[in-house]
């Protein structure tokens, strides 16, 4: 078999984070974020990819206001950023994160 072959979940009603792929290539998580739940803040530790699949993402970027993105929307968002990422919204956040190319060690 030529192609590799990986799964995330398709279906919760929790907060869930899951790596999918980490290898020298890239690194692709999948997140799950019911209301009032978010990710810690952070620095962006490789050029970030975040694809929001459904819901809508809040997200403050280093020292600029907060924005909501909704599903169907991919931000990028460069190495170095200071991120805020949160679902403030009844329904659930799904969203892909794609690190490329993958973190320095």
């Amino acid at each position: 078999m030529i192609e590799k072959v990986f799964n995330f979940t398709t279906s919760s009603q929790e907060k869930k984070i899951e790596k999918v792929i980490g290898d020298e290539n890239a690194h692709i998580n999948h997140m799950l974020l019911v209301k009032d739940s978010g990710l810690p803040i952070h620095f962006s530790n490789a050029n970030v990819y975040m694809v929001v699949v459904r819901g809508m993402v809040t997200i403050a970027l280093d020292e600029q206001e907060v924005h909501e993105y909704e599903a169907g929307t991919i931000l990028n968002i460069p190495e170095g950023t200071k991120m805020n990422v949160q679902n403030l919204h009844d329904d659930m956040l799904e969203l892909f994160v794609i690190k490329a190319p993958s973190p320095k060690a």
